[in-house]
Parts: C-alpha cells; sequence; structure tokens
C-alpha cells in the first residue's frame, strides 16, 4: 500500500480515541493533505497490520503510516502540528 493512511476504529467505546481520530482528519481535511482512512474493525489483519506498523503489539488508533513507512501516533500528530512540522512527520517533505 502507498500513500498516506490513518488506522482508526469505527467501533470502539472510547471517547478518546473517536476524538483523536476525529481531530487527526479535520486537520488533515482542513490542510487538504489526502489520505486513506483504514478501518481495522473490520478486519483483525489490519489491526495487526496497523501495530506491526507501529511496532507496538498493544497500539490503538489513530495510527499514521505513510507507505511502509511509520509516522507516529496522535501524540506525535498534534506535537507536529503544533511545532508547524506537520509535512516532515507525514513524510512528505
Amino acid at each position: 500500500m502507498s500513500g498516506l493512511r490513518v488506522y482508526s476504529t469505527s467501533v470502539t467505546g472510547s471517547r478518546e480515541i473517536k476524538s483523536q481520530q476525529s481531530e487527526v482528519t479535520r486537520i488533515l481535511d482542513g490542510k487538504r493533505i489526502q489520505y486513506q482512512l483504514v478501518d481495522i474493525s473490520q478486519d483483525n489483519a489490519l489491526r495487526d497490520e496497523m501495530r506491526a506498523l507501529a511496532g507496538n503489539p498493544k497500539a490503538t488508533p489513530p495510527q499514521i503510516v505513510n507507505g511502509n513507512h511509520y509516522c507516529g501516533d496522535y501524540e506525535l500528530f498534534v506535537e507536529a502540528v503544533e511545532q508547524d512540522t506537520l509535512q516532515e512527520f507525514l513524510k512528505l517533505a
């Protein structure tokens, strides 16, 4: 798979995860950055793929990947936005 992917889930009881997913997609949409939303709740293999790319067997959405390069999680994403280094974080620069 190539391009920017945001691993998310449509099935969660966690308000925090829902909020983080919404913020990531809102920021990417606002900056007109194209990405593919990957819903890990549709297939356990997608969840396993997300965790393998993140290098963390307990990783939870949202996780951001560009091609086969792991970019980071929500906290790193927000830090990049605040420091105006989002292009570098997303490996687009």
